[in-house]
């Protein structure tokens, strides 16, 4: 008994690390793909104000997801839960400026490895379920183990847009979307098998994390390629310049 007590502050400080050096891996994934694109000029600062808002907002979250994890790790407990409240206003922003972006994306021409449906009705899906995550770990924050793994797995669905601009999404089509998937899901598998590794058992809110999405992008797909989901992108891109796209993933 002696033995397990004393190795019990070791594992939770493995388990800190361990979270505060994903923390990093995730944001720096998001840096670098958005800074990829811009140094392949495949994206510029001259755009509508409602970009720069959109930016300011997620990376503020990302800024906030890192300070938290930081601020645990350097155990100022008290401050990261004082912090942790400004999520409840935070995330309702995320969902609607990301709602907005993508129905603008949309008008102004989704990228074209992506079909338009999936791209409409998987981005906001994908948003609320990322609100939810978090909303879970809040509601379960005296629960460490839970509070942090929900909110690992809620920070992981942000990395798909980065992710998106550093893989070859062209040479993944027709399944771009899919394969962008694939790859957020790697970080909470990640998360699994460290905790493998570290206490030989693979906590539930894993699977609760992976399964949630792949359950939500199967319901997004389901409505996008319905008869309603294809009425609802038609309506959306008539009359703008994204009505010159095919609907489909096509090269230009």
């Amino acid at each position: 008994m002696a033995k397990i007590v004393q190795q019990a502050p070791r594992a939770r400080l493995d388990d800190t690390r361990f979270f505060l050096v994903m923390a990093f891996v995730m944001a720096g994934t998001i840096v670098a793909g958005f800074s990829l694109n811009l140094v392949a000029g495949r994206s510029s600062f001259a755009v509508p104000a409602i970009f720069h808002v959109h930016a300011l907002v997620f990376f503020g979250w990302v800024a906030l997801y890192l300070a938290q994890n930081f601020l645990v790790g350097n155990g100022s407990v008290a401050l990261h839960r004082r912090l942790g409240w400004l999520a409840a206003l935070w995330v309702p922003m995320m969902v609607v400026l990301g709602t907005a972006m993508t129905v603008l994306s949309v008008q102004r021409g989704a990228p074209f490895f992506f079909d338009a449906r999936e791209f409409l009705f998987s981005n906001p899906l994908q948003l609320l379920l990322f609100a939810g995550l978090v909303a879970a770990a809040i509601t379960l924050r005296r629960q460490t183990d839970w509070h942090r793994r929900l909110m690992y797995c809620g920070m992981a669905i942000l990395t798909g847009p980065g992710l998106g601009r550093l893989l070859p999404m062209p040479l993944l089509m027709p399944y771009a979307w899919w394969a962008a998937l694939i790859a957020v899901l790697v970080f909470p598998v990640i998360g699994a098998i460290a905790d493998q590794r570290r206490t030989g058992r693979v906590h539930p809110a894993w699977a609760w994390g992976i399964a949630s999405m792949l359950v939500v992008q199967l319901i997004a797909d389901g409505l996008a390629f319905s008869p309603l989901g294809t009425a609802v992108t038609r309506s959306v891109m008539d009359g703008t310049p994204g009505s010159h796209r095919p609907m489909t993933p096509a090269f230009p």
